[in-house]
């Protein structure tokens, strides 16, 4: 999923377009809600909570594993999903030096 292709932008610029663009579906938002709110799920706990099929779940969970933005863990027959911090702590940092760069300033440096 996402950028892989070698291009003239930097890992960083990819990886982050990738996590964003993880993040740029309504279930996948839904999805890490539901895991703020229990901290870690698993896939069939999700499919309760959320108004799509178990099939459609378990894509949403593998854009966002791979993007890296959630982790699984195997409990003993089951796969236990939760957020990484870090990589939340990496989006967030990278959107709140966005914002700042774009809210600087008077308000004629401000738009073109």
């Amino acid at each position: 999923m996402g950028i892989t292709k070698t291009t003239n932008y930097r890992p960083a610029q990819i990886e982050m377009a990738n996590r964003l663009k993880a993040m740029g579906h309504p279930a996948r938002i839904a999805i890490l809600e539901q895991l703020l709110r229990e901290k870690s799920c698993v896939c069939g706990d999700l499919v309760q909570q959320l108004p799509i099929a178990q099939a459609t779940v378990s894509q949403h969970l593998k854009a966002l594993k791979e993007s890296g933005i959630i982790q699984g863990s195997i409990d003993g027959n089951r796969l236990c999903y939760c957020i990484d911090p870090a990589v939340i702590e990496d989006v967030h940092h990278f959107l709140s030096e966005l914002l700042t760069k774009c809210t600087t300033g008077s308000e004629n440096e401000r738009c073109c």
